[in-house]
């Protein structure tokens, strides 16, 4: 089952865009991040990704209110990443109605720990993985971990997880297109099904990366900001068109 997610990334309380993940480059397209995923759901969204950048890079979500607004205000699930990690922070955003929490710079550094979180939430944490040129980034995409993607991605998916969000940050926020092979590497060396993320620029990217095995949806920020993908259309092409 294939899903076209929109992303509403927040930074200083308003809804923007980053170019390649950095914190300085940076667009405004909404001051209200809660209409914006209120207008995604009347557009047909089944689950809205929520991204917290602030927290991102400070290592502690700083928009919480925000979210807890969006999620109130939608009847659909609500996918969160940015600044996990502490399992306080876990505590508040599953308790604000999160249904999925991406978690990633503890779960490339800290493997034990995120092993217990799991095992205390299964099914309810993702991986997220960033990637440059294959290499896992980590902190906010700042630093390069040295280690390959698929290595890194095997080993976490024996654990019971939802599954990955793998993000291409050369790709991220530039509109050229997903590096395809890499999304199809990726997903091929896990179980757990793949969200694909980063450089998605046309509802033709969207109708490729449906066709990879094991991915289960794709994220779209920049090209929906930018009319790039029209989500109701690309919703009723993609999904309706590979799903039963």
């Amino acid at each position: 089952m294939f899903r076209v997610i929109p992303a509403v990334d927040i930074k200083g309380g308003k809804c923007v865009r980053l170019y390649q993940g950095k914190a300085d480059a940076e667009k405004v397209y909404f001051e209200n991040p809660v209409e914006v995923a209120k207008r995604w759901e009347e557009e047909g969204a089944s689950i809205i990704h929520v991204v917290d950048l602030d927290g991102a890079f400070e290592g502690v979500p700083k928009n919480l209110p925000i979210v807890k607004e969006i999620v109130q205000e939608l009847s659909i699930p609500v996918q969160f990443g940015g600044g996990v990690r502490t399992r306080k922070a876990l505590e508040e955003l599953f308790k604000a109605g999160v249904s999925r929490v991406v978690v990633g710079t503890v779960a490339v550094e800290e493997p034990e720990l995120f092993k217990k979180w799991t095992e205390e939430f299964p099914d309810k944490l993702v991986v997220g993985i960033d990637a440059k040129n294959g290499i896992a980034t980590t902190r906010g995409w700042v630093e390069l971990s040295g280690i390959p993607a698929t290595e890194l991605a095997r080993n976490l998916d024996q654990l019971p997880i939802w599954g990955f969000v793998y993000t291409d940050i050369s790709r991220d926020g530039t509109l050229t297109s997903p590096n395809f092979e890499e999304v199809e590497k990726f997903a091929s060396a896990v179980e757990h099904p793949v969200i694909a993320s980063g450089g998605v620029s046309s509802p033709e990217d969207l109708k490729r990366l449906s066709k990879i095995k094991n991915v289960a949806g794709a994220i779209v920020g920049k090209a929906l900001y930018e009319g790039k993908v029209n989500l109701k259309e690309a919703i009723e092409q993609v999904e309706r068109g590979n799903n039963p």
